[in-house]
């Protein structure tokens, strides 16, 4: 894989624009970047801290800065130094036809890399480990999913977290409504507001949310129960073995010069721009991921 990346890239050899003859021997996405000199991302606007717009309204986070590193390894193989980075919001519901259709080259986010998403498009290696859980306020009536009878849950549209609450409550046949907000923070308003007694959503971002809220956070807290897996990657087109490459290259260079452990630590564990920290250590399966990933040749 690595030689043929090498093999790609010697027939690159001025900085600048890609000759059209180094255009030639790309196809997919690289050729497309190639001829635009342009990289469009996916962003999400509020899943902290893979995703989200800092003070400035400029997209930065965990995810991001993955994605980042991608672009450096594109420039470097078509040989351009110039390359532009635009960035395209996109939602739960959107963010797949983006993809698809060309609009974005990657999805920086937090989406779930499963096997039904995976007929439509491609991942990257395994990013972050999640779990669909529940935050409630502090002091609900609400200690486990067992306990949603008579309860409204918010989901955001498009996730597989609503998948995962319909599938439960119809399967325990537990009188639950849900609702869907059309974002993350659109769903966390419906429980501020009392519109809703739960949100369901991937741990860590609900973890996210609530560093987001500052003091107003201590009034939520999220539930133990795991109601599903969910590995996340970042998105891309699928059916392109060349981008494929590039994209599997660059995790295992980052994860054998241990810096996919440092850009973690600098969004899970370190302050982050409002000034909270997640405090999220590195799970032990994430820690082997990264380890086998860096094996690699």
């Amino acid at each position: 894989m690595k030689g043929m990346m090498a093999a790609a890239g010697a027939l690159v050899l001025a900085l600048g624009p890609t000759p059209a003859a180094a255009i030639d021997v790309l196809t997919g996405t690289l050729q497309k970047i190639g001829q635009s000199g342009t990289v469009t991302l996916g962003y999400r606007e509020n899943s902290l801290p893979f995703s989200f717009k800092d003070g400035t309204g400029h997209p930065i986070g965990y995810a991001i800065d993955l994605c980042l590193e991608v672009v450096d390894a594109i420039g470097k193989e078509i040989g351009r130094n110039d390359l532009t980075v635009r960035y395209e919001p996109v939602t739960s519901e959107t963010r797949i036809a983006a993809v698809t259709s060309g609009k974005i080259d990657i999805e920086c986010g937090s989406t779930t890399a499963n096997a039904e998403r995976r007929k439509q498009v491609a991942f990257s290696p395994v990013t972050y480990f999640s779990a669909t859980k529940l935050l409630v306020k502090r002091g609900a009536a609400i200690a486990s999913y067992r306990d949603l009878a008579g309860k409204t849950v918010a989901v955001t549209a498009g996730t597989t977290n609503e998948a995962a609450l319909r599938a439960l409550v119809a399967r325990l046949n537990i009188s639950t409504t849900i609702v869907t907000g059309h974002d993350h923070a659109e769903s966390f308003a419906m429980v501020k507001d009392g519109r809703a007694d739960a949100l369901g959503l991937d741990d860590v971002l609900l973890y996210g949310l609530i560093a987001a809220a500052g003091p107003d956070g201590t009034s939520y807290t999220v539930l133990p129960d795991k109601l599903s897996f969910e590995p996340y990657g970042l998105m891309f087109r699928k059916d392109d073995g060349q981008f494929a490459s590039l994209v599997t290259a660059t995790f295992e260079r980052l994860a054998e010069a241990r810096e996919l452990r440092w850009i973690y630590e600098r969004w899970f564990l370190k302050r982050l721009p409002n000034g909270e920290r997640l405090n999220v250590p590195m799970s032990d399966e994430l820690r082997t991921n990264f380890q086998v990933i860096g094996l690699q040749d």
